[in-house]
């Protein structure tokens, strides 16, 4: 005789015996009874030729027509030759151990990001600040496309914090690439993010033109030397200043990345953003100033002291107004010298060798050569512009 709702529940009232009952209802489906009242379904097949037993729930957490609804799917399991109990264990273990938002993002961080992103570490601070907070928690594969879209309409219209509609953007390039990757090597499968595009949920970056005049520059220049300024910093921006390098090839630069027997620096591998080694030539001029440097340092960094990006993003966002100038960002710097070199007639490649660009196409395979001469000399060009008043003679670095 079937199974009913009415019968489940005067089984729970339990029974004398200390024998657990079984109760049959249709297709191998049965309720286990306990002398307790528990009541589980079971569902009795055979696989292998073997007799077996698989638990499909409890009731009455299981409704009937849920336990029948199990049975179905069972028995199609078992009609293509996978073992119903397996099956089962398999899809509890999974929901227990559910990869979530923030395990996917950081599979991708530690996996990809710090291998081939020189700004992995942003990626992880906007994670930490815009994502984790609010779906980090949750399951990467449950999260619907609508949830990922409020989360970047709370950056985008500053629920949370300032508005930032490009940040949402990029945010959202950033979790793309980190699903996907997650995809492809089996840690987690969600398309929620397929089909979002930037314009969706914010703004694409615009294209730099902010770039310092000659005299915005010298004016930079002189404030590196200002003693009353912070040390570190005056140091970091006067280095980005006279090689054009990004900012963080300077604040992770360590002290045997600096030669000067040979007045050379060499940018490793793991520092570029590229992944490439950059060597740059050193000027004569510099020469005093990169010894005391190495001198006054207490450990292996240059500047003597490891700092975040983050930090030093937000103490250069200050500097400008501190100069009274129009904003501008550190990477501006690498703008204006290029822009400076290209106006005194420096050919383009040169000026590319000295920003640490990869050479894109043919020429970047068979092209090896570092102009170190070349690079010297628009180096020493762009110097002696910055130091066209006699307050700069010479480079110190004393703290």
């Amino acid at each position: 005789m079937a199974l009913s709702d009415a019968k489940l529940r005067a089984l729970t009232k339990g029974h004398d015996s200390k024998t657990p009952k079984k109760v049959s209802d249709r297709d191998g489906l049965a309720a286990l009874v306990r002398n307790s009242g528990r009541v589980s379904f079971i569902y009795r097949y055979r696989f292998n030729g073997k007799a077996q037993t698989a638990t499909l729930g409890v009731y009455p957490d299981m409704s009937l027509s849920e336990a029948r609804a199990k049975l179905s799917e069972c028995r199609a399991w078992l009609n293509n030759g996978r073992n119903p109990r397996t099956e089962i264990k398999l899809a509890k273990t999974a929901f227990r151990q559910a990869v979530t938002v923030q395990d996917a993002l950081e599979y991708w961080i530690d996996g990809y990001a710090r291998k081939h992103r020189s700004n992995a570490d942003k990626h992880q601070a906007q994670f930490q600040k815009h994502i984790y907070p609010y779906i980090g928690s949750l399951p990467v594969e449950e999260i619907e496309t609508r949830h990922w879209v409020k989360t970047f309409d709370d950056i985008c219209n500053g629920t949370h914090f300032r508005a930032a509609p490009v940040a949402a953007g990029y945010i959202l390039q950033n979790c793309k690439q980190a699903l996907i990757y997650c995809r492809k090597r089996h840690f987690c499968t969600s398309h929620a993010l397929d089909d979002l595009q930037v314009t969706d949920i914010g703004e694409r970056q615009s294209k730099k033109e902010r770039y310092l005049t000659i005299e915005e520059a010298k004016t930079v220049w002189q404030w590196t030397d200002d003693h009353k300024g912070n040390w570190y910093y005056r140091q970091l921006i006067k280095l980005l200043m006279a090689f054009g390098a990004r900012t963080q090839e300077v604040r992770l630069s360590k002290c045997n990345e600096w030669d000067l027997d040979k007045m050379l620096w060499t940018c490793p591998k793991a520092h570029s953003k590229n992944g490439a080694e950059i060597v740059r030539p050193i000027p004569e001029f510099f020469r005093e100033y990169i010894a005391s440097l190495i001198q006054q340092s207490k450990n292996e960094f240059l500047l003597g002291e490891f700092k975040q990006a983050p930090a030093v993003s937000a103490w250069a966002a200050i500097l400008p107004k501190r100069l009274n100038q129009e904003p501008w960002r550190l990477h501006d710097l690498r703008r204006t010298i290029s822009s400076h070199l290209n106006d005194a007639g420096i050919e383009p490649h040169i000026i590319e060798a000295i920003l640490g660009h990869s050479i894109r196409g043919v020429a970047g395979v068979y092209n090896r050569a570092q102009y170190l001469e070349q690079k010297r000399k628009a180096l020493d060009l762009w110097l002696a512009k910055l130091n066209e008043t006699e307050h700069h003679s010479n480079v110190r670095a004393i703290r």
